[in-house]
């Protein structure tokens, strides 16, 4: 496996939600079982405009900050669980459906997209896209 399209790498696509934490065990769990890698993509949410440019600046500033320390806990989580490679990480902005989408374009390894839903009430936008209306556009399961 000296070729990185050899590696088979989960996306896992965290915030601060229960459902996100399981998906990340599930995917450094079948990782672990198929010498794979994870990736993680924690997701900045759109500013609502503001005005005042340095006020929306600031408010985008602080919602990245949050994404780093949600990747940054479940760096440590992965560390506890699962003996597997460090995972790749990255943070982005806007559409959270593009923003995934953009990944699984750059990276021909990604063989599954790993996303939690809760166990009762309507599951997360994300969720409902990939399962719904995004299934067939999918260059992975």
């Amino acid at each position: 496996m000296n070729d990185t399209r050899d590696v088979r790498t989960y996306l896992v696509v965290i915030d601060d939600t229960p459902e996100a934490e399981k998906a990340l065990r599930f995917a450094a769990r079948r990782a672990a079982k198929t010498h794979g890698a994870v990736e993680i993509v924690a997701l900045v949410p759109r500013a609502e405009f503001v005005a005042w440019g340095g006020v929306q600046a600031t408010l985008e500033d602080e919602a990245r900050e949050h994404a780093q320390e949600v990747v940054a806990r479940a760096l440590d989580m992965l560390d506890e669980e699962e003996r597997i490679a460090m995972p790749a990480m990255s943070v982005l902005a806007g559409d959270p459906v593009e923003a995934i989408l953009s990944v699984l374009a750059g990276n021909p390894a990604i063989a599954a997209l790993v996303l939690g839903a809760s166990a009762s009430g309507t599951p997360g936008p994300l969720v409902n896209h990939f399962a719904g209306q995004g299934t067939g556009n999918l260059p992975c399961p």
